[in-house]
This record gives structure tokens, C-alpha cells and sequence, in this order.
């Protein structure tokens, strides 16, 4: 009897080894960043999409900050976690005067619900193109894209000009 004793705890302190540590694993990881830049409606944001690789917490939330452009404070968004999303898409409010080639600094917090971190993400996100490329004004106005008539103006004339940005 006693021997049967050994060799079961023998085997439950094997397995209790066997466990994986999670407390230093990766909750996401960065799947994809670009700057978006969408000329109908004149508007330019970030986009950062995560792919899940552990468990995401119930009532968890993804924090990310976004630096501006402009300068000043950082653009700040929240996207509420679900256990059963794969990936997690966050999206920057609206940003002006991009630069091409100049690294803008992203930081990425995961917080359970309590609001403790579980991972923090740093990267930056070059551009390829200047802001110039898009107009002040949307193509564009509501459902059906009717023109925008500050652009496409009634006597034929056009008004493409660009933002304009400090240097």
C-alpha cells in the first residue's frame, strides 16, 4: 500500500512539472501595420491588427496609443476583448500631416479585467507616402458618395489642394 502511495505522488509531482509556465507566454502578437489613408472621405488613421496566440481574458480590454503626427498628445483607443475573438483590429481617430519615412511610435497594452497587464506591445509604423496625397476636403458625401460639391465645384472647377501641415 504504502509503495502504490510513492509511486502516485511520484507521478503527480512528474506532472506537475510537465505543466507549462503561461505567466511569461504571449498573450498576442502583431500580425500587421500600416497607415490608411482613405481619399474618397479625406481621412488618414492607423491600423494595427493582433493575432491571439493564448486564452484572451473575459471582460479584458486592448489599450492602444497612437502618436500624433501633429505633436501633442497621443490618440489614445480602447477595444473591448472577447474570449472568442482570433484577431483584434485597432484603429487610430482620424490623423493629419504624416510624413513619408518618419517612424510614429505605437503602444499596445493588454489589461484583464481588473485592469492589470498582461502584455505591453512597443513598435513605430513608417508611411510611404505623404499626407499630400490626400485632399482637404472628402470626394465624397454621404450613402450613395454623391460629389462633394467644395470640391467638384458647379463651374466645373476643382479643389484638390492638400492639408496643409507645419513643416
Amino acid at each position: 500500500m504504502r509503495k502504490r502511495w510513492v509511486v502516485a505522488m511520484m507521478t503527480l509531482i512528474a506532472l506537475a512539472a510537465c505543466q507549462r509556465d503561461t505567466a511569461d507566454q504571449d498573450v498576442v502578437e502583431l500580425s500587421g501595420k500600416i497607415f490608411v489613408f482613405n481619399y474618397r472621405v479625406a481621412r488618414a488613421t492607423y491600423l494595427v491588427t493582433l493575432r491571439r496566440l493564448a486564452p484572451l481574458p473575459e471582460g479584458g480590454v486592448a489599450e492602444a496609443s497612437f502618436e500624433d503626427p501633429r505633436g501633442g498628445p497621443s490618440l489614445t483607443v480602447e477595444q473591448k476583448l472577447f474570449p472568442a475573438m482570433e484577431k483584434i483590429v485597432l484603429e487610430s481617430p482620424a490623423i493629419h500631416c504624416v510624413k513619408k519615412g518618419k517612424p510614429y511610435s505605437v503602444t499596445i497594452r493588454l489589461l484583464d479585467q481588473k485592469g492589470d497587464e498582461l502584455q505591453m506591445i512597443k513598435t513605430t509604423i513608417a508611411s510611404n507616402v505623404d499626407q499630400v496625397v490626400l485632399p482637404a476636403k472628402p470626394l465624397s458625401l454621404g450613402p450613395a458618395y454623391d460629389r462633394n460639391p467644395e470640391v467638384f465645384r458647379p463651374d466645373g472647377s476643382t479643389y484638390f489642394s492638400p492639408e496643409s501641415c507645419p513643416e
